[in-house]
């Protein structure tokens, strides 16, 4: 059923469309035989743009074939020449020899058949039976299928990298797409996908451009933003072969490697707990109540050994830190309910809070930095 909202954000269309042509043709292929022309009809299509993403996309349903790569003509000597350089330095630059590489929808070939001369060993899937039998009988290694399930798993996966070519702008679903591929690349794998570039389309006025075939009309803006979301970075982008096509290098984002601040934490913990042994019968004292001292005093295990918390806040003030509920108070206690040392935990602030204690009271001072605790005399920040 044709849409009234974004295939890929499901936000709504703006309220009127961009363009609309009546009587246009179904499809850019399967053209009509002589018998077929008393029955066949041409389609009306709708050019919207979505109103959170920006992207523009037919309303209409899907053509027929959506799911086959159809190229009608040969390539030209000259597109052949510029693919071969493309995919040689792709290799190059990205370190493929040798790597497992596939084409999602790849047709009878054309594409795959130069990538297959590049060190790398390639794979395709496409769901054209003739195309996938033409394939094979050249001795190219394609399975029939179609990605349409987020959790499909692709045979001979995983991937090191994969290549969609002027295909990508025909699949209703590319969430799910692009999802399924993150999910059959091995960490860090790269992806290129290669669009018709809608910002020259506009730039030339060829509202020819619009056919059922293609589905998505993508700048550069909005091809980033379809792939951003669904688990890559753009590692580049450019505009090619006369600047008709937008060529987009993608890389599957990598979780997030923090453990190191496992080691941090146990460091910190360990230097301040050592810091305060020595004071814990006259009293410790922490100056700071924000959120970062709060959540050291509990993860350093401070509760029951910290006397009080200084803030300068009067709304912290007669109150407990949560979790660990330390008295929260004026900087005031520090004269008449003196501590043996303290702890400045006031981020950027705290050379400043360091000048501010009466210089007159006999206590240790330290200040948590970055790299640990630094630990000084009373008078080495008061002078």
């Amino acid at each position: 059923m044709p849409t009234n909202r974004c295939r890929v954000c499901d936000n709504d269309f703006y309220d009127d469309h961009l363009l609309a042509f009546s009587n246009m043709p179904k499809a850019a292929q399967n053209m009509p035989s002589k018998d077929e022309l008393t029955t066949e009809v041409g389609v009306d299509l709708e050019v919207c743009q979505c109103s959170v993403c920006g992207l523009v996309q037919l309303s209409n349903d899907p053509v027929p074939y959506y799911k086959e790569v159809i190229r009608a003509a040969a390539f030209s000597s000259d597109m052949k020449s510029f693919r071969e350089n493309q995919f040689n330095d792709l290799v190059k630059d990205y370190e493929l020899q040798g790597k497992k590489v596939i084409e999602i929808g790849c047709g009878k070939g054309e594409y795959l058949s130069i990538m297959d001369q590049m060190n790398v060993k390639t794979y395709g899937i496409e769901f054209g039976q003739e195309s996938v039998d033409h394939c094979q009988e050249n001795g190219l290694s394609v399975n029939k299928d179609y990605i349409e399930k987020e959790d499909q798993v692709l045979e001979d996966g995983p991937f090191d990298a994969f290549f969609i070519m002027n295909f990508f702008e025909h699949i209703p679903d590319l969430n799910s797409t692009l999802t399924s591929l993150k999910k059959n690349l091995t960490e860090g794998g790269i992806g290129i996908i290669e669009v018709p570039n809608f910002n020259m389309i506009i730039e030339k006025n060829l509202f020819s451009e619009f056919i059922g075939d293609h589905l998505f009309y993508f700048t550069k803006e909005t091809l980033k933003f379809v792939v951003e979301r669904n688990g890559f970075e753009v590692v580049e982008c450019q505009e090619i072969w006369h600047n008709y096509i937008i060529s987009m290098v993608i890389r599957k984002k990598k979780k997030l490697n923090i453990s190191h601040f496992v080691d941090y934490e146990k460091k910190i913990k360990n230097e301040i707990n050592d810091y305060i042994e020595p004071f814990l019968k006259d009293g410790v004292a922490i100056y700071g109540a924000g959120h970062q001292s709060l959540a050291i005093m509990s993860l350093a295990e401070l509760k029951g050994k910290i006397k009080y918390v200084v803030d300068d806040a009067t709304f912290k003030q007669g109150k407990f830190t949560p979790a660990t509920h330390v008295p929260i108070v004026s900087a005031d206690y520090l004269i008449f309910d003196p501590v043996g040392a303290i702890i400045i935990m006031a981020a950027s602030y705290s050379d400043e809070v360091a000048k501010k204690i009466p210089k007159n009271l006999d206590l240790k001072i330290s200040i948590l930095r970055d790299h640990g605790l630094e630990i000084f005399e009373q008078g080495d920040k008061n002078g």
